[in-house]
């Protein structure tokens, strides 16, 4: 079992608190990516930048063997803070609303544990990827040739989660997080006074069908076991009150846990888009915004992280193949080209976490040793030193 140094430990807090009052938006994380280059090198990793433009790859070689990535991500949101803190945003409008500060600090202090106390045979590789929130910076860096310049046989990733006691660890061997598709419909069709609805083709009436048949859509078209979620949050028609419109734009989200439901969600969409309106007199077209795939866990590297996280100290429990979530991710991306697996950590102390995304949220830094301990048990039972 790692014992992690109280010096490691005390470093990592200091600097996630430090990442805290920095933080920066995806593609632009040059502060955050400075500040990684130059402890990775201090710890004396091979350290690779500007993969994903801000995006750090660090390689930690000990000996002949296979190969791990551990991922963070490393970009903040665009909330404006509402802590009260000594290390609260120094960035107006900008904040660590979903722990990135944490889960970075958290890597890089394993990455030190390792270098200084090498019990594995292999090769570790430290990924800190720019861009989680929307951008895909997890696609970008596997476009740019991340499993290319640094092949490895497994990639992992971790996520705090308030909702779940600090010391516990959630892992699935499946889904663990939705995909994510954003729509945007336009109805057209004939305006005319509002007191002769006779005269044109009211939209604002075939967009009320529309909302209605399309949650239908979950109930009625796809099996009760998919999990699925449409949501229209957007709608605009109309400048004056006694005007029928000539359009209304409607626009939402698409939320599924496999990908093969998702595919049919596409084109089921289309089809009530254009079938809807038509009783009505009124055209339908819908354009896409395709955003992250199903966060799949591979089985096999799921099950390791459970068995890394049963041996890791201060884990008090593993939830195993537990319900998914609704939100998504984009270690997606890295899912789809390499076999790993994606976890949580538990966020909630004495006090509930607030949620994530929200202005009053911060990284429980009490999550810190857990994870780095978590990532070293991880790497050492994967790269097992036969000499140890």
């Amino acid at each position: 079992m790692a014992v992690i140094s109280e010096q490691i430990i005390k470093q990592a807090k200091q600097l996630r608190r430090e990442l805290h009052t920095r933080p920066e938006l995806g593609l632009n994380e040059h502060h955050t990516s400075r500040k990684i280059s130059e402890l990775l090198l201090s710890f004396g990793l091979d350290v690779h930048t500007g993969l994903a433009g801000t995006g750090i790859v660090a390689t930690l070689r000990n000996g002949d063997g296979p190969s791990i990535g551990l991922r963070a991500d490393i970009d903040a949101l665009p909330i404006q803070e509402l802590n009260d803190f000594e290390h609260v945003s120094q960035n107006p409008g900008l904040m660590h609303a979903c722990g990135h500060d944490g889960h970075t600090a958290t890597l890089l202090g394993a990455a030190r544990h390792l270098s200084e106390n090498r019990h594995f045979r292999g090769t570790v590789h430290f990924i800190f990827q720019p861009a989680e929130e929307n951008a895909g910076g997890g696609q970008m860096m596997v476009n740019e040739g991340l499993f290319e310049h640094f092949p490895m046989q497994e990639v992992y990733a971790l996520h705090n989660w308030p909702g779940l006691p600090v010391g516990e660890v959630a892992v699935s061997q499946g889904a663990m997080m939705a995909s994510q598709d954003n729509f945007y419909i336009t109805l057209t069709g004939k305006g005319c006074h509002a007191a002769m609805p006779e005269l044109g083709a009211d939209p604002v009436v075939a967009g009320a069908q529309l909302i209605l048949s399309l949650q239908s859509l979950i109930s009625r078209r796809l099996s009760p076991l998919e999990q699925t979620v449409i949501s229209l949050t957007q709608l605009q028609a109309g400048e004056a009150i006694n005007v029928i419109p000539e359009t209304l734009h409607m626009s939402g989200t698409l939320r599924c846990q496999s990908n093969e439901t998702r595919m049919t969600c596409w084109r089921l969409i289309e089809e009530y888009v254009k079938s809807v309106p038509l009783p009505f007199g009124v055209t339908g077209e819908v354009r896409w915004e395709f955003g992250y795939p199903v966060t799949k866990n591979h089985p096999a590297q799921a099950e390791n992280v459970r068995e890394a996280a049963e041996h890791s100290p201060g884990v008090t429990k593993v939830h195993f193949n537990n319900p998914p979530s609704m939100a998504a991710e984009d270690f997606a991306y890295l899912l789809e080209r390499c076999p790993g697996a994606y976890f949580w950590l538990g966020a909630d102390g004495a006090e509930p976490s607030a949620s994530l995304h929200n202005a009053r949220f911060d990284f429980n830094d009490d999550l810190i040793p857990l994870g780095i301990g978590i990532w070293v048990t991880l790497v050492e039972r994967q790269l097992k030193d036969a000499d140890a």
